[in-house]
């Protein structure tokens, strides 16, 4: 009695140390190898695109990490003592500002426009309800240098492709204009605080709450808000709306990105919401999310912000969200997997290598080779001077 007692508190306690704290997970065979493949998968593509790899540190110091954009992420950063300097440093939660750090110091020099691509893990004190994820890999694509409303459709488009080539199929977009709501209230001199509390309930939907913390501003709002749809639909309904010139300057743009959106991809299902800002803190213009239907979260965000310290550069760029991203692919059909019974010569194992066979060489002789493959999961194996099918 005492000894399976022994052996259940062992076994609980092998149990708890095999726990992982919320939003973390370890990813075993084979989809570690699915999300490898569509990473470089995805990296190739934005490469024959003139997107240039870059390969930023996952730990910087803190006072470099949350400068500039980095300053949007200090809720969601991890921070730890680096021992050698005794400074503070922080796990990066997002690779944007990283990559526009890179392009506004070591690459200062470069041609502009800059194309720049990355790909890497990141890690986040904390997930949402729709991504309970706090760590994840990033692969993504910065423009960095113009200002063009061509730019902001390249990335838009660039994204789009990218996730067709590795097989998402029913991808939709959804732009928004972080900014157009901030021009709003500006020209209705509201305070920064009564705009965050106009866009928190613009955020929620609420019409009854933007009415009440709107002020002056708040028929167009409850108007912006209802103008959110098919892209052809909402964007009559901005071109309807009395705005400030600041505020129709921000929708003329949106609307300039659509029609070049369109123009190159009439068959994309895109979707406007004007004001839309969460998961957009840094964003300077037309943003943008993407989607596949039933899939659980966002696939990947993207949009224009500013690179660098005051003024900044004019920047666009995504980022796609590898754990849902491979949620949307199918999952590819099991590898071949050939079985070398013990003994094979290293030669033999090389040459079907090269012929782009996987190998499992037996490390000892096993009575029944066939029983063998199939217990490693082969699905063929080296027999009789031929490959054979395990059944």
């Amino acid at each position: 009695m005492a000894k399976a007692k022994d052996e259940r508190h062992g076994m609980s306690e092998v149990g708890a140390k095999a726990l992982l704290p919320a939003g973390l997970r370890d990813l075993l065979p084979p989809e570690a190898a699915h999300e490898a493949r569509l990473r470089e998968s995805l990296m190739a593509m934005l490469a024959a695109h003139g997107y240039e790899r870059v390969n930023p540190p996952l730990v910087e110091f803190e006072d470099g990490l949350l400068s500039g954009l980095g300053a949007a992420t200090a809720a969601d950063t991890f921070r730890l003592m680096d021992p050698v300097s005794q400074r503070m440093m922080g796990v990066r939660a997002d690779m944007t500002p990283q990559v526009a750090r890179l392009a506004t110091t070591r690459l200062a020099a470069a041609a502009r426009p800059l194309r720049l691509s990355y790909a890497g893990e990141v890690l986040r004190v904390k997930g949402s309800q729709l991504r309970p994820e706090r760590q994840f890999l990033q692969v993504g694509a910065e423009l960095i240098g113009s200002a063009s409303a061509e730019a902001d459709a390249e990335a838009v488009l660039l994204a789009a492709e990218a996730l067709a080539h590795v097989g998402v199929r029913q991808l939709s977009i959804d732009l928004s204009s972080p900014t157009l709501v901030t021009a709003l209230a500006a020209s209705h001199g509201r305070s920064a605080a009564e705009t965050a509390r106009l866009r928190a309930a613009l955020d929620r939907k609420d019409a009854a709450e933007v009415a009440r913390v709107g002020g002056s501003a708040a028929e167009l709002a409850k108007a912006l808000l209802a103008a959110a749809g098919k892209a052809d639909r909402a964007l009559k309904a901005l071109a309807a709306l009395a705005l400030p010139p600041a505020a129709a300057a921000e929708a003329a743009r949106l609307a300039e990105v659509a029609a070049l959106v369109q123009s190159a991809e009439p068959e994309l299902a895109l979707t406007i919401d004007p004001v839309e800002y969460r998961g957009f803190e840094y964003q300077t213009g037309v943003s943008f999310t993407l989607f596949a239907r039933g899939v659980r979260g966002e696939l990947g965000r993207g949009g224009r912000y500013l690179a660098g310290n005051a003024p900044g550069e004019p920047a666009t760029g995504f980022t796609l969200f590898l754990d849902s991203v491979t949620r949307a692919v199918p999952e590819p059909a099991p590898a071949k997997k050939l079985f070398l019974p013990y003994g094979t010569a290293a030669a033999l194992g090389r040459k079907l290598r090269a012929e782009a066979w996987n190998t499992l060489a037996a490390l000892e002789p096993a009575a029944d080779a066939r029983a063998e493959a199939t217990r490693l999961g082969c699905s063929h194996l080296w027999l009789g001077g031929k490959i054979v099918a395990v059944r």
